[in-house]
């Protein structure tokens, strides 16, 4: 695999939509092992949530929060794919996300509000900064 610095924008676009995808599982693991320590239930799964220890309750949030963040993400990122944005903004915008995301759940589940709404409000920037360079750039 080259490395960055020899990486397209239009390959970093694609490659930052599968690290958010594979990111949104990151929580999970840590849920699984919640349901491990609470007596995971096959027949009621959902029922247990109330019975999970802190940490696996707020990654559970953290898992359905990513969800909802990188349905954005991968539309900006796709839009910024299919206008052809290659400058230096499009691959920082999308690689702060991507690093972002991976923060955000570390911070959720160890309980640092700070980290994780400043975490949340630099993704939320990045795909913000994709969907404006897409748009200015169908300007005639």
């Amino acid at each position: 695999m080259a490395n960055l610095e020899q990486m397209s924008a239009p390959a970093i676009l694609l490659y930052a939509i599968v690290a958010a995808a594979v990111l949104i599982y990151v929580p999970f693991g840590v849920v699984a092992l919640g349901r491990m320590q609470a007596g995971y239930d096959m027949a009621a799964p959902r029922a247990l949530f109330d019975k999970l220890p802190s940490y696996a309750q707020r990654a559970t949030w953290a898992h359905q929060n990513s969800f909802e963040s990188f349905a954005t993400f991968s539309v900006a990122a796709l839009m910024a794919y299919v206008t052809q944005q290659s400058g230096d903004w499009t691959a920082l915008a999308a690689i702060a996300y991507v690093v972002a995301r991976l923060f955000y759940s570390i911070f959720y589940i160890l309980n640092i509000p700070i980290g994780r709404s400043l975490m949340f409000g630099i993704s939320t920037v990045s795909t913000a900064t994709l969907f404006l360079s897409s748009l200015m750039s169908l300007r005639p």
